[in-house]
């Protein structure tokens, strides 16, 4: 009965380590707020991380590549698929280690209206897996492009950035944290609890993500980490701290984006503990201050948290057959941004110029936002509904598209969006948008009458009475001015 209890108890344990609980830092913030010093999920997990950092070194590293290694390995593979590729860093880690990143596409560094999707490996130290198998997903790409239809598509119709390593200081140290003992998984504002809402404050690595989701505008993004087996997804908690299902307002996508990972995986759909090989986060346990749900609110990304291996730091002969169980996993995922959803671009129909601007979904409270520069959106929706899609721009009238998605197909709809009618916006879209030419002059002028006669008739009537009025002062002044010279005068 005892060994049968040990066994049970052990499974237990192993599944919720996997995200983590509350390092030394972490867990005086977590009592101040009133939560249990033993962490969202029992004690036991907490436990568990207390005795792998007395004994930080005792995994095995070989077959794995260190921090210069994997620096090398990022510069040889831009080198070597410099025609689909670039190398850049987001920043720098405590140590000051560089956070490199692999951007793969058919016009690297270019501005596209393409969806981007972006891969974060190793954002707790004691995982590793995410940083080798990303650096396979990249060269097994520009091994086949031109070669393999999906790959075809990720690099033709995607923008796709890959950071292998969030956290190169916890992998030297061989631990979760970072090397300020900072769980970056916890490091980022939260919705519920502003515990961490000192920008300042922050942790290297975590402005360095914050930063780079200002800069970048990317669609959908995923991490990886160890030490279970499954696909979680938003809300990662809840504002009452319980251990309940917590949807965010795009539960259905999320859904379907974590089933997409699960079900091309080799095993990972058929867990017995989680339906479908995925789970929502805050009904797994909740966390506060992931990356996740920062992620979707803050940067307009729909993040996956991605638990690719029940070890969190398996031996690295296992390296090979975890790569071919995920291989499918995270390509199909890539792929999906341009499988499913709403893209288009939003134009201003009098000027033709693109519109940078909101996209709203009928029903969902959530809203993206277009690029900057060319007004571009990829609005992510589960295929087989029909849904209503708007797009609204300040100063021009709102428009609706009814869009039912098949499965496998993304729909294109581009909006074309008329300036309200105002006499101050139509002024100011003549001065910004007239083109000097006699022919644009004239018809600017056949629309700026045609569309306010009215306006302008009120408008020459008052100035005509006011004209009356004045000429009607002017002339008594003056004969009053007459009247009293003659009087003036000496007889």
């Amino acid at each position: 009965m005892n060994l049968k209890f040990c066994i049970i108890f052990s499974l237990f344990l192993r599944n919720v380590i996997a995200r983590g609980g509350y390092g030394a830092n972490s867990l005086s913030s977590a009592s101040d707020l009133g939560f249990p010093k033993h962490g969202y999920a029992g004690s036991a997990r907490h436990l568990f991380e207390d005795n792998q950092s007395r004994h930080p070194r005792t995994v095995d590293a070989r077959g794995y590549m260190t921090n210069s290694e994997l620096e090398k390995a990022v510069k040889e593979f831009g080198r070597r698929c410099s025609h689909i590729s670039r190398i850049y860093s987001i920043g720098k880690s405590v140590l000051g280690f560089p956070l490199w990143v692999i951007e793969i596409s058919d016009k690297p560094g270019k501005e596209e209206p393409e969806p981007a999707f972006k891969f974060v490996g190793n954002v707790h130290g004691d995982e590793p897996v995410g940083r080798e198998l990303l650096l396979l997903l990249a060269n097994w790409i520009c091994d086949n492009y031109m070669k393999d239809p999906l790959v075809n598509l990720i690099v033709d119709k995607v923008h796709l950035h890959i950071l292998p390593s969030m956290n190169p200081d916890g992998f030297s140290l061989r631990r979760r944290e970072n090397a300020n003992n900072i769980d970056l998984n916890r490091d980022f504002p939260d919705q519920f609890f502003p515990w961490n809402d000192d920008e300042d404050a922050r942790q290297p690595e975590t402005k360095a993500i914050m930063s780079w989701l200002r800069e970048m505008h990317f669609t959908a993004s995923a991490s990886l980490h160890g030490g279970a087996l499954l696909a979680n997804y938003p809300w990662d908690g809840s504002l009452d701290r319980r251990k309940n299902y917590h949807a965010c307002p795009d539960d259905g996508i999320f859904r379907f984006l974590a089933s997409i990972y699960s079900k091309s995986h080799y095993n990972m759909s058929l867990s017995k503990q989680f339906e479908g090989g995925i789970t929502n986060g805050a009904a797994w346990y909740p966390i506060y201050g992931g990356m996740q749900d920062w992620n979707y609110i803050h940067g307009g990304c729909f993040e996956l948290t991605l638990e690719i291996s029940d070890n969190k730091w398996p031996n690295a002969k296992e390296l090979p057959s975890i790569w071919e169980y995920n291989k499918m996993s995270m390509l199909n995922l890539v792929a999906s941004l341009v499988k499913t959803g709403v893209h288009g671009r939003v134009f201003s129909a009098d000027s033709g110029r693109p519109l940078p601007g909101f996209i709203t979904v009928k029903g969902i409270n959530y809203t993206v936002q277009t690029g900057r520069a060319l007004a571009d959106y990829h609005r992510l929706l589960v295929p087989g509904e029909r849904y209503e899609v708007m797009a609204n721009v300040p100063g021009y009238k709102s428009k609706a598209a009814s869009i039912w998605f098949k499965e496998d197909e993304a729909t294109n709809v581009d909006f074309i969006l008329d300036p309200e009618a105002t006499l101050e916006g139509t002024l100011l879209s003549s001065i910004c948008d007239c083109d000097c030419s006699r022919k644009g002059w004239l018809l600017s002028r056949g629309y700026f009458w045609g569309i306010h006669f009215e306006v302008y008739l009120v408008l020459i009537v008052v100035l005509a009475c006011l004209c009356f009025l004045l000429g009607r002062r002017i002339k008594f002044n003056l004969l009053k001015h007459r009247h009293s010279r003659r009087r003036s005068v000496p007889v």
